[in-house]
C-alpha cells in the first residue's frame, strides 16, 4: 500500500460524512460531494479520522486505495474550502465578460465565443484580460479550465493565447535570415 494511502484523512469540524453501502456522502459549509466507492475499497470513520483500507491483500487493489484517499481528500478540501483556478489572456483584442450563465470570449475569431458555464461551477472575470473559475469540485472546476483554454492554446512564437497563471510558455526563436 502507498504512503498516501495508510496516512489517515483528518476531517475539518464543519465536515460530515455519511457512508451508505458503496456511496460516500461528504457536507460541508460550501456543499455536498458525492462519491461511489469500489468494491475492493472500505472506509474505517474514527471519529473526525477517516482511514482507507483494501477489503483483500491483493497487489492490484493498493493502487485503488491510494486513489480512493486522494479523492476523498480532494472532496472533504472541496466542501470545507473550495478550488479556483486562474486563466489569463494574452494577445491584442483578447477579452471575457460574464453575462449571465455564459462566459463571452473574444480571441481573435471573426465571431465572439459563448461558453456556458456549467452547474455547480462559479466565473469571475476582475478584469477583462483574466478568467477565475471557482467551484467546490476539483475535477469539474480542472476541466472548465481545460475546456476554456482549448478555444485558443498558447502559441510558441509570440506566446498569445489563453493560459493557466502559473503557466510558463517557452517561446521559440524566429527564423533568421
Amino acid at each position: 500500500m502507498s504512503r498516501i494511502a495508510r496516512k489517515p484523512l483528518e476531517l475539518p469540524t464543519a465536515v460530515d460524512v455519511q457512508v451508505e453501502g458503496n456511496l460516500v456522502s461528504i457536507k460541508g459549509k460550501k456543499g455536498t460531494l458525492k462519491h461511489t466507492l469500489r468494491p475492493q475499497v472500505k472506509l474505517n470513520i474514527d471519529g473526525n479520522l477517516i482511514t482507507v483500507l483494501p477489503s483483500s491483500d491483493s497487489s492490484k487493489i493498493h493502487p485503488m486505495v491510494g486513489t480512493t484517499r486522494i479523492l476523498l481528500g480532494d472532496m472533504v478540501k472541496g466542501v470545507n474550502e473550495g478550488f479556483e483556478l486562474k486563466l489569463q489572456l494574452i494577445g491584442v483584442g483578447y477579452r471575457a465578460k460574464v453575462q449571465a450563465s455564459v462566459l463571452e470570449l473574444s480571441l481573435g475569431f471573426s465571431h465572439p465565443v459563448n461558453f456556458p458555464i456549467p452547474e455547480g461551477i462559479v466565473i469571475e472575470t476582475p478584469v477583462n484580460t483574466e478568467i477565475i473559475i471557482k467551484g467546490i469540485d476539483k475535477q469539474l472546476v480542472g476541466q472548465v479550465a481545460a475546456n476554456i483554454r482549448r478555444y485558443r492554446q498558447p502559441e510558441s512564437y509570440k506566446g498569445k493565447g489563453i493560459r493557466y497563471s502559473t503557466e510558463k510558455v517557452i517561446l521559440k526563436e524566429t527564423k533568421k535570415k
